[in-house]
C-alpha cells in the first residue's frame, strides 16, 4: 500500500452546510475501495483564479491523506468524476512525515 494525497475541490453552490456530509461520503468511498484514510484537512472556500463557468466561481478545498493500492486510484477517479459534489480531484504520492519511512 502506498500513501496518497488527494486534493478535492467541492461544489458548494447553495449547500455550504452540507460540506461535512460530502467529506464523509468521500472518506467512505476511499474506504470502500480498500483504502485507509489517515487525515482529512478542511480548507476554506476559495474563489477560482480562472473561472471556466459562471455556475462555479469558487469551491471548498479539502485535502485527504490515505493509504491505498495504486490500482484503486483509477476506480476512485472514475467514482469521483461521476459525483456532482466533486468539481476536481488530484491524487499525488504523499511525502513521508517525520518518523515514517517510505
Amino acid at each position: 500500500m502506498k500513501r496518497y494525497e488527494g486534493l478535492f475541490i467541492l461544489n458548494t453552490a447553495g449547500k455550504e452546510e452540507g460540506v461535512k456530509d460530502v467529506i464523509d461520503h468521500i472518506s467512505a468511498d476511499i474506504t470502500a475501495a480498500g483504502g485507509k484514510v489517515e487525515t482529512v484537512q478542511k480548507m476554506d472556500k476559495r474563489p477560482f483564479a480562472r473561472i471556466a463557468s459562471k455556475k462555479h466561481q469558487s469551491g471548498f478545498y479539502v485535502n485527504v491523506i490515505f493509504e491505498s493500492d495504486p490500482s484503486t486510484l483509477t476506480t476512485l477517479r472514475g467514482k469521483f468524476r461521476l459525483n456532482e459534489d466533486v468539481l476536481r480531484v488530484v491524487f499525488t504520492t504523499a511525502t513521508a512525515t517525520a518518523g515514517q519511512t517510505a
